[in-house]
């Protein structure tokens, strides 16, 4: 068999500055500690900035690295584990979820969502934003988009904003029958709003879970949750839900 094309393509120098920045991060530094600033980095392996901060960037989403306002760039911690929640079965607010509402407002939702939810692009949905801790730590942020719809017994005296409106208007939505739910996973990169909540930079690497609920034979909300990359890692049981691990060989809390 002949040699193909992609054979003869060296690696990128990047790559192979990653694995030897691996292997230093490994002897050299410990959890936690601030790297050198990339010109003392260039220095030392001998390369262009640009390609140290390809291989930093690649490093940081394999969760080896994080970059802290105000701090620069850190060791990561080893992945902590959350669950994201694969009840099938069940609404967002259901009894026991790890999720904390912070807000709630009638506000035009994203195109693509509305698009999702069969609705004109400029009407205006419930738009619940909540978000999740563990350990002291934030790892994940979302927005839930409910159209009035959905839930067609909310009043304002149910709550007129904040945490409570937004647990008042998950209260209505699980009245509904759920039919059942679909749910994406896909990569992507920190928003300002998702990085503030994530206490990362933004354009920070972020896994992005994208669920739509079903009801009454049509789309009667959509979720869209943003987890961090550098902290999380999912992986897909047998049910057809998604958990997140801390490491190899450790279960999900």
């Amino acid at each position: 068999m002949g040699t193909t094309q992609l054979e003869t393509v060296p690696e990128p120098k990047y790559w192979h500055l990653k694995t030897v920045l691996s292997e230093a991060l490994d002897s050299e530094f410990a959890v936690g500690e601030i790297l050198p600033n990339e010109r003392d980095l260039a220095a030392r392996f001998g390369v262009a900035r640009a390609t140290l901060r390809q291989a930093l960037e690649q490093l940081e989403l394999e969760g080896r690295l994080q970059r802290r306002r105000g701090v620069g760039t850190t060791v990561a911690p080893p992945r902590m584990g959350v669950a994201v929640e694969s009840d099938r079965g069940s609404w967002p607010g259901a009894a026991g979820e790890a999720w904390q509402a912070v807000d709630c407002e009638l506000t035009a939702a994203p195109a693509e969502v509305a698009r999702v939810l069969e609705l004109p692009a400029d009407e205006p949905v419930h738009t619940i934003r909540r978000n999740r801790v563990s350990n002291g730590q934030p790892v994940a942020a979302e927005l839930v988009y409910v159209p009035a719809a959905s839930v067609p017994d909310l009043t304002a005296i149910d709550a007129p904003s904040g945490p409570a409106r937004a647990r008042a208007v998950l209260r209505e939505l699980d009245r509904l029958s759920l039919e059942g739910q679909d749910r994406a996973v896909e990569l992507g990169s920190a928003r300002a709003d998702d990085a503030k909540s994530l206490d990362r930079l933004p354009g920070a690497p972020v896994l992005v879970v994208t669920t739509r609920f079903f009801a009454a034979g049509r789309t009667a909300a959509v979720s869209v949750a943003t987890y961090r990359a550098d902290t999380c890692r999912l992986t897909f049981g047998d049910a057809g839900g998604v958990e997140i691990h801390h490491g190899p060989g450790r279960q999900a809390s």
